[in-house]
């Protein structure tokens, strides 16, 4: 195994709880596939939206879902889930994080 991704079902959207991909195979577009494996899924099962949680600083985090085709959601327009996971992480020590989504 080299990777994985880890996902659950809220509501109307996929959330992808994790991404890992082992570092000397990163870059190789083992996360991409793992990304469109999961959007087809949701899309397959009919689930209208991916959303998950990240570093917003860190180049292969928020960057590379953006170029996926995710894009930075507003806490206050996200539902509660999302909220409290970015609360929960923050009280964690986890500084600098977002939540993002994509619509399918």
């Amino acid at each position: 195994m080299v990777g994985y991704l880890a996902a659950s079902v809220m509501a109307h959207r996929l959330h992808i709880d994790e991404v890992d991909v082992l570092r000397h195979r990163q870059g190789q577009g083992i996360g991409r596939r793992l990304l469109q494996t999961a959007a087809d899924y949701a899309r397959d099962t009919g689930l209208t939206q991916l959303s998950l949680t990240t570093f917003r600083d860190v180049p292969w985090n928020a960057p590379f879902y953006a170029a996926f085709g995710f894009r930075e959601w507003d806490p206050k327009d996200a539902p509660a889930s999302i909220r409290q996971a970015l609360m929960y992480e923050e009280a964690k020590g986890l500084a600098n994080r977002c939540a993002m989504a994509m619509d399918l």
